[in-house]
C-alpha cells in the first residue's frame, strides 16, 4: 500500500483507491480470490509551544471526571499514561539506530548491477530493540490539559466516509466487465502475458475505502519461476530480475538486456497490448491515460457513465522465500503470532515495475518488491483474538482510525492542492504508521469501540512522532526509511506536522470542509 506506487491523491473527484469485484450487496464474503504488521518507538510527549496556534498540541486523549474510564489492571494503554519521555542521558546509553534508509544511488550502481551487493550490517537486536529502531521507549502520553474539547464527533465522520452500496455496486460492474475482457484477451492472445491471472488487493478488500468509488487498483500477476534477485545499491526494496537456467526456454527472453529482465521494456509491451484490447470493449467509454514518469500502473479512465479510474499494475509472482531485506520484518509475533507470522511468509512475494531512484531520473530494469495481498490479510484479519470484528465477535475500532487518518491526509491535500509540500505523501504513509501503532498496541481491549477518539489520537501522535523524527520504517523491509531526507524534504514533513497539530487542537476542522 508498499508506498505500491506513490501516487499522489488525485482531485476532490477521484477521492481512495479499490479493487474491483465488489458483490452487489457489498457483504464481508464476497467474491473469491486467487491469492489471499513488535515494537516501534514511542514519540515524545508533544512539546508545549506559544505564539503560533498551528503548532499548540491538541487534546487527543479524554481525560478529567467526566471523561475518564477506568481501564482492566494490565492494559497497555493504561500502563503507558504518565510516561515521561527518555532523558537525554537514556538517549546517550542507547547504540546507535540503523541507517535511515539506503544512500542516494549513484550512477555507478548501475555499472555494478551484474555483482550481488553486500548484505547491510544490521545490529544485533537487544531484548528490548529491534534493528533500524533502536530501544522500545514508552507510548505518546497526554497529560490534562490536552482532553479532548468535543468539538469534532468521529462517529459522525466515518458516517460520512461509508461508501452506499448501491454507489459501489454500479461502479464495480462497470470496472469487473472491463478487467474481465483484459484477462481473457490476454489469456487467448500469443504474447508473453498469457499467464496473467488478477490479483485481488486494495482499500476495499481491506474494508477501508473511504469517500468515493471512483478508483480502482487490480494487479495483473505473472507467475516467474526461477529467477535470481540482485538487490540494488543495498536499497533493501529494489531488485535487478535475472532468470536461472531454464531447459524449457525463457518466455519473457524478449524483455531480457545482458540477462536482466527489463521492467521498462516489460511495462511498455503490456501497455501496449492494454491499449490495443480497450479499443475491442463494446459499451465502455474507456481511455489509455498518459505515462506518468516513474508509475509502475497502466492507468484507464472511464468517462461513462460516470468517471472511473482504473490502475491495472503488473506484478511478477515469486513463489521463493522472501528476500534477506524482510527477515527482520512484519513484525506480528505478538499481535497476531508466530504461527500466522509463518504462515504470511510460506505466501509468494510480489514483484511491480517501480523504478529505483538514480540521481535525479530512474533505473528503468529494476523491480520493487510489493507485499499488498500481506497487508490485505493482515488488515481482514486484524483481531488478537481469532474473532474480533466477526458477526459474533467483539469489534474494535482499528479499521475505523485507519479511515480516519487516511481521511486526514486526504483533506489536507485537497487543502492545499495548490502548493507543492503534500505532493509526496500517500495513503501508504498513514497505513505503514497504523501498522506500527497496531504492532505496538497488540491488544483487542487497546481499541475498544468506545475508545475510538482516544485511539485515533494515539496514532495522530505516532505519525507526528515519524514526520518529527524523520523515519517511518517500512512494515516489510526494516532497511527501508519512507521518510528519510532522499524519499521527502524536511520542509515538507515540517508543513505537514505543523497542518495535523493545528487540526489535531483545533477539533479538526477539516473534516468539515469540502
Amino acid at each position: 500500500m508498499d508506498p505500491r506506487r506513490g501516487k499522489a491523491t488525485r482531485t476532490a473527484s477521484k477521492a481512495g483507491a479499490a479493487a474491483p469485484r465488489v458483490p452487489a450487496q457489498g457483504g464481508e464474503g464476497a467474491p473469491t480470490e486467487p491469492g489471499a504488521p513488535a515494537g516501534v518507538p514511542a514519540a515524545a510527549r508533544p512539546k508545549a509551544q506559544t505564539g503560533d496556534p498551528a503548532r499548540a498540541p491538541g487534546p487527543t486523549r479524554r481525560e478529567g471526571a467526566a471523561g475518564a474510564r477506568e481501564r482492566p489492571q494490565g492494559r497497555a494503554r493504561g500502563a503507558r499514561t504518565g510516561q515521561a519521555p527518555p532523558s537525554a542521558g537514556d538517549a546517550a546509553d542507547r547504540p546507535p539506530p540503523a541507517a535511515p534508509g539506503p544512500p542516494l544511488p549513484g550512477a555507478g550502481c548501475r555499472r555494478d548491477r551484474g555483482a550481488r551487493s553486500a548484505a547491510k550490517p544490521r545490529p544485533p537486536p537487544g531484548p528490548t530493540q529491534r534493528p533500524g529502531l533502536g530501544p522500545l521507549g514508552p507510548a505518546p502520553t497526554f497529560g490534562p490539559r490536552e482532553a479532548a474539547p468535543g468539538a469534532w464527533k468521529p462517529r459522525a465522520v466515518l458516517e460520512r466516509l461509508r461508501l452506499s452500496r448501491q454507489e459501489i455496486s454500479a461502479a464495480a460492474e462497470v470496472v469487473n466487465r472491463l478487467v474481465d475482457h483484459l484477462v481473457q484477451r490476454l489469456q487467448r492472445c500469443e504474447s508473453e502475458f498469457r499467464g496473467v491471472t488478477l490479483l485481488r488487493t486494495g482499500s476495499y478488500y481491506e474494508r477501508v475505502k473511504i469517500s468515493s468509488p471512483n478508483e480502482f487498483d487490480v494487479m495483473f500477476k505473472l507467475e516467474v519461476p526461477r529467477i535470481q534477485l540482485e538487490e540494488y545499491c543495498n536499497s533493501g526494496a529494489h531488485y535487478f530480475v535475472k532468470f536461472k537456467r531454464n531447459p524449457k526456454g525463457n518466455p519473457l527472453s524478449e524483455f531480457l538486456e545482458e540477462e536482466i529482465l527489463s521492467a521498462s521494456k516489460m511495462l511498455s509491451k503490456f501497455r501496449k497490448i492494454i491499449k490495443e484490447e480497450i479499443k475491442h470493449i463494446e459499451d465502455t467509454d474507456v481511455i489509455v491515460e498518459r505515462k506518468r514518469r516513474g508509475s509502475p500502473a497502466v492507468t484507464l479512465l472511464i468517462r461513462k457513465p460516470k468517471e472511473i479510474a482504473v490502475d491495472i499494475i503488473l506484478a511478477l509472482e515469486s513463489k521463493s522465500s522472501w528476500p534477506a531485506s524482510t527477515k527482520e520484518g512484519l513484525p506480528i509475533d505478538n499481535w497476531l503470532g508466530v504461527k500466522v507470522k509463518n504462515t504470511l511468509r510460506r505466501q509468494p512475494f510480489y514483484l511491480v515495475p517501480k523504478h529505483a531512484k538514480e540521481g535525479n531520473g530512474f533505473q528503468e530494469e529494476t523491480w520493487r518488491l510489493s507485499f499488498s495481498h500481506i497487508e490485505k490479510d493482515i488488515l481482514k484479519n486484524h483481531g488478537q483474538s481469532k474473532t474480533c470484528c466477526e458477526i459474533n465477535g467483539v469489534k474494535c475500532c482499528r479499521k475505523d482510525c485507519l479511515k480516519l487518518m487516511k481521511y486526514l491526509l486526504e483533506q489536507l491535500k485537497k487543502k492545499f492542492r495548490n502548493r507543492k509540500e503534500l505532493d509526496k505523501f500517500c495513503s501508504y504513509h498513514v497505513k505503514t504508521a497504523f501498522l506500527h501503532v497496531c504492532t505496538r498496541d497488540p491488544d483487542d481491549s487497546q481499541w475498544r469501540c468506545e475508545d475510538l477518539e482516544l485511539c485515533f489520537g494515539s496514532c495522530v501522535a505516532y505519525f507526528l512522532h515519524c514526520l518529527e523524527t524523520e523515519r517511518l520504517e517500512h512494515y516489510f523491509i526494516p532497511g527501508v526509511n519512507l521518510f528519510s531526507p532522499h524519499q521527502i524534504e524536511k520542509p515538507s514533513k515540517e508543513f505537514l506536522s505543523k497542518q495535523i497539530e493545528y487540526e489535531r487542537s483545533n477539533g479538526f476542522p477539516v473534516f468539515g470542509e469540502f
